[in-house]
């Protein structure tokens, strides 16, 4: 039996590009009790409900900053992924209350009303932007993954777990970088911010599986890392718009040259397996079970995207993004 049969699940962000395919997935494959979409918009709800027909999916206006409202969601919930967030760079910066209301605020609001409905699991997507932020959304990111993890000290002895999982860019996901692109090769020259650039890289198929198999192994605390291929945005310009010239245009404000997965110091206290890292909790003050057989990173290791052992092709990259 999996973990996700006979149960409720509550998806926030649920009518975003990680949503409608964990919807897709979780339906064909498990035998839930029921899937709650929370989100704010009424429009993508109404699209996204003429598009998915099952009886076991509910749709729920609501808002993570709205406390009593998420509370009620929850209720005789059992498992919660929870995806909603202010996730734009610029649009962060120009709006960073707001981002912190929703990312960090958001975040406390789950918590507390996981908490109090004795939900069993909670899983929280992070990002590899928080991982050293340069931008207030990676700051806000840092925030939420600290409060989830320690979260479980407020839980105590009870039933409730939280973890996050942290990756990378998502290829084809709302605001990734293929859709301007495509947008600016019709003109015939496409921008690229620093040819040197590197980025980790995820298709959402891979992203929302491996959110489920870390919902299965969570015992609470954990930051859960895949181990997945970088590739160069050069590459990838190639790849979306083959012979279209390059323009470089100079690293915008907020952005990385390359990402980091896993820093140094966290690596001191992760495990590592064939296919991911687990980033064990500093100050597990409610106590939990260790994980078995992993492996003690090497000191000073750091998980980067210039510095990663295995590398996107340009044909494997065309598999991914359906581009012949």
């Amino acid at each position: 039996m999996s973990i996700f049969d006979d149960k409720t699940i509550l998806l926030t962000g649920g009518t975003g590009s990680f949503g409608k395919k964990f919807t897709d997935i979780i339906l064909k494959e498990c035998d839930l009790k029921s899937l709650r979409i929370f989100s704010r918009g009424e429009l993508l709800q109404s699209e996204m409900s003429n598009s998915v027909d099952d009886e076991r999916i509910r749709f729920l206006i609501g808002d993570v900053r709205d406390r009593k409202r998420v509370f009620r969601a929850m209720n005789n919930v059992d498992i919660v992924v929870h995806a909603a967030a202010l996730k734009h760079v610029p649009v962060c910066e120009y709006n960073p209350i707001e981002a912190v209301k929703t990312n960090i605020s958001g975040a406390v609001n789950i918590i507390d009303a996981a908490i109090d409905n004795k939900v069993r699991h909670v899983m929280a997507i992070s990002t590899d932007k928080a991982v050293h932020p340069v931008n207030l959304y990676g700051a806000t990111k840092m925030v939420s993954e600290k409060l989830f993890i320690q979260a479980n000290s407020y839980a105590g002895p009870g039933k409730t777990k939280f973890s996050c999982v942290r990756y990378g860019n998502v290829v084809g996901s709302r605001g990734s970088v293929i859709p301007l692109f495509k947008k600016q090769m019709v003109n015939g020259e496409i921008t690229i911010t620093d040819k040197r650039m590197t980025r980790f890289w995820i298709t959402l198929e891979q992203g929302i599986r491996f959110v489920m198999k870390s919902i299965e192994l969570m015992k609470g605390g954990e930051i859960f890392i895949p181990k997945i291929p970088s590739m160069r945005v050069t590459d990838l310009a190639e790849v979306i718009a083959p012979g279209v010239r390059q323009k470089e245009v100079g690293i915008r404000p907020g952005e990385k040259l390359h990402e980091v997965l896993l820093t140094e110091d966290e690596s001191r206290h992760s495990l590592e397996y064939d296919n991911y890292y687990i980033i064990e909790p500093e100050h597990a003050f409610w106590g939990t079970a260790s994980h078995p057989d992993g492996k003690i990173p090497p000191e000073g290791f750091r998980y980067t995207s210039d510095t990663n052992s295995r590398w996107l092709s340009k044909d494997e990259l065309r598999v991914i993004t359906d581009i012949p």
